[in-house]
């Protein structure tokens, strides 16, 4: 609560106006650090909760056909579903751990995209694999558990070229013991992954500590990888080479930069929008950063910011405790 009450936040459930609509508490503050970024957030823009109450939100994605959001609660091992009217409700549980017992802090369901079917993929920490189901519900199949014979450690985020070539990280975070994790420890690379078409699945990237966010830009040329470590808090991008493998990555954008506007930070999810600028959840917030790499501005939440969606006109934000969205 020290994190939050700094930033004034009117912890209220939703109220109705005179009018009929919803009125939702506000938390947080806006850091504008280049003009542009006026013309992406407007200055009128507030940081809304539209629900609290989770214990570490995650991966969100909004179904447009349907008009509402899902997101992981990986703690609690499930998605839940947010929409205007009926507020949140349980979408899935298990999400991503089916076993018996505890398996590790964090068993269940991380990233989650829509994909080119109109189908929820979802990041299994628990079951180590990537998912897809109908949003009608049942009928999960995996379309990748393995890597060379071996399970992956925690698949954590994913995204979806136009070709139907998924990529997707895979850090330890999701192990019972995560780095130090020898027992339940298979492959021993943090590594980014794509899984082709036909099922193929290949390692692409070996090289990074902490890969976590992952997004291509709109042309789909590049692929961006974000790196949560604290020594190479890094931002990468890569040339997608025509087999579907990509050429050395260079830097992006670098946080370690920045720790006068932002703190010692790193990132954590990312997407990207149709002008190729990022949003990078970091430095309690997320950070927006031009299609060139300039740093434009932060919404500032104030709390832990895993990961953000755009969906109906807003970018909805995954932070800690809360569901929260900003008008764009």
């Amino acid at each position: 609560m020290k994190n939050i009450t700094r930033y004034s936040v009117l912890l209220l459930f939703a109220a109705i106006s005179a009018k009929g609509q919803q009125v939702y508490p506000t938390l947080g503050k806006t850091d504008v650090f280049n003009p542009a970024f006026k013309k992406l957030v407007p200055e009128t823009s507030k940081i809304q909760v539209i629900a609290m109450g989770i214990k570490w939100a995650e991966g969100p994605v909004w179904v447009k056909n349907g008009n509402y959001l899902l997101f992981s609660d990986a703690p609690q091992n499930t998605i839940f579903k947010w929409d205007e009217k009926a507020g949140l409700q349980t979408f899935l549980k298990p999400s991503g751990y089916t076993g018996l017992g505890q398996y590790s802090d964090e068993p269940g369901s991380n990233g989650l995209i829509i994909n080119n079917n109109g189908n929820l993929v979802a990041c299994e920490h628990g079951d180590r694999r990537i998912s897809e189901m109908p949003l009608n519900g049942g009928g999960k199949i995996s379309l990748a558990e393995t890597w060379q014979g071996k399970r992956f450690n925690s698949p954590n985020d994913i995204c979806q070229h136009s070709n139907g070539t998924y990529y997707f990280t895979d850090p330890p975070y999701g192990l019972p013991g995560r780095d130090g994790d020898t027992k339940n420890r298979e492959i021993s690379q943090n590594g980014v992954y794509s899984i082709d078409k036909d099922g193929t699945v290949r390692q692409i990237i070996s090289n990074l500590n902490r890969p976590n966010g992952i997004a291509l830009s709109p042309d789909e040329k590049t692929l961006y990888v974000a790196q949560s470590d604290g020594d190479n808090p890094q931002i990468m991008q890569y040339a997608i080479k025509e087999d579907g493998t990509v050429a050395t990555g260079t830097i992006f954008f670098d946080f370690s930069k920045y720790e006068k506007q932002l703190g010692k930070t790193g990132a954590d999810g990312i997407k990207l929008d149709a002008q190729g600028n990022m949003y990078a959840a970091a430095a309690q917030g997320i950070v927006v950063i031009s299609a060139k790499g300039e740093l434009l501005g932060r919404l500032h939440t104030g709390v832990p910011t895993s990961n953000c969606a755009f969906g109906d006109g807003y970018l909805y934000i995954t932070a800690h405790h809360y569901l929260c969205r900003v008008k764009l």
